[in-house]
């Protein structure tokens, strides 16, 4: 049965119908199209709603923070909240092939450490047999418009899926198309309370390969729980307009994790206000302070060492201090192996790559299990 009051169009149109399958030869994931001549239903995603977008008055649809916030938080800031960073859609369907038409806010698609797919891509995840999300397909974005299949040839059956926004560009337009025939039923974003991450570049997902491996997406799939992602790349710095905004959020959990973005200095300053003013408005929302990474390079250079060591003493001074004045339901996250021990979790030493986003997501998910369980 078609889900009703939602935009549909039927049409006859060609489309590159693009497989994006494990065990399929590099050769055939580049070239193997094939021209659709059928019937394909177009859904609006903007009808649908996507989990992961904290406010609802913002400026273009896909942004993250509301458009208010344009010109109160530095303009760093507010470019990136235009990204889509940690959106998702869910959906229902028993169609064998599925496609994509969005519209990408910037033409840049890449960058130089971070590929294309992470940055500008669509991700597909699916519920296995066992009720678990696995990875289905992702798309390989050459140009602002992208017109294609994301999967096609599908095993039959009506399962549930999740699309992954793009991690580094804005969304204009978004579109799923269905076979004609088969059955499409958007969900709501899911009611339970999200957890909110707040953090630098690490935490929006460079350097992941795919919008499902940033840290916020991994924690939400292990978790069965929303997630916001908040991540400001190279501006995650604990700044008092940020935290206005934040206490309009009512979350689960807030997670804080700035320590990339700042030093021993900023942190010192900062943490104390930024927390206090998160607690002023939500009395027993759990708050987890998280320390930084090591870079993975970390012994070669004994100035990071020092860096890393000053930060985090800071950050554990500002903790002890908050927990003697009595904020309760403070929580703290050491840094030290949050990328392994190895060096081989990031791409250029401090940014994750997939291996380290996995690493990252390890370290936080027994935190996280305590706190909500007791809260």
């Amino acid at each position: 049965m078609r889900h009703q009051g939602y935009n549909r169009r039927k049409f006859t149109t060609h489309l590159l119908g693009g497989v994006f399958t494990m065990g399929i030869s590099p050769s055939l994931l580049a070239h193997n199209h094939t021209i659709l001549k059928d019937d394909i239903d177009w859904y609006n995603l903007q009808e649908v709603g996507v989990e992961g977008k904290g406010w609802k008055n913002t400026k273009r649809y896909f942004d993250r923070l509301p458009s208010k916030a344009e010109g109160v938080v530095r303009e760093p800031v507010w470019n990136l909240s235009r990204h889509s960073a940690g959106m998702c859609v869910r959906f229902t369907t028993n169609s064998t092939d599925i496609y994509v038409r969005y519209k990408l806010h910037h033409e840049d698609l890449a960058m130089p450490h971070m590929p294309a797919t992470g940055v500008s891509g669509l991700d597909l995840y699916a519920n296995d047999n066992e009720g678990i999300d696995r990875w289905v397909s992702v798309i390989f974005p050459d140009k602002q418009n992208m017109d294609l299949s994301i999967a096609k040839d599908l095993a039959p059956g009506l399962r549930q899926y999740t699309l992954y926004l793009p991690l580094y560009n804005g969304v204009d337009d978004l579109e799923v198309g269905i076979m004609k025939g088969h059955s499409f039923n958007p969900l709501k974003p899911r009611q339970e309370k999200p957890i909110l991450f707040y953090g630098t570049s690490i935490m929006q997902g460079a350097c992941a390969s795919r919008p499902g491996l940033a840290i916020p997406a991994i924690l939400g799939r292990r978790l069965k729980r929303p997630t916001i992602n908040l991540g400001f790349s190279g501006n995650g710095i604990m700044e008092p307009e940020v935290a206005s905004l934040l206490v309009e959020q009512n979350p689960c959990v807030f997670v804080i994790d700035c320590l990339p973005n700042m030093d021993e200095t900023s942190v010192s300053e900062r943490t104390i206000p930024f927390v206090k003013k998160l607690r002023e408005a939500h009395k027993k929302t759990p708050i987890l302070l998280v320390e930084d990474r090591s870079f993975t390079n970390t012994i070669f250079f004994p100035k990071i060492k020092t860096h890393h060591q000053n930060s985090r003493i800071a950050l554990k001074n500002a903790y002890r201090e908050l927990s003697n004045a009595g904020i309760e339901n403070l929580f703290y996250l050491e840094g030290d192996n949050l990328l392994g021990k190895d060096g081989e979790g990031a791409t250029d030493g401090s940014h994750p790559n997939d291996l380290g986003m996995i690493r990252y997501a390890d370290s936080y998910e027994p935190v996280l299990r305590r706190i909500l369980k007791q809260y």
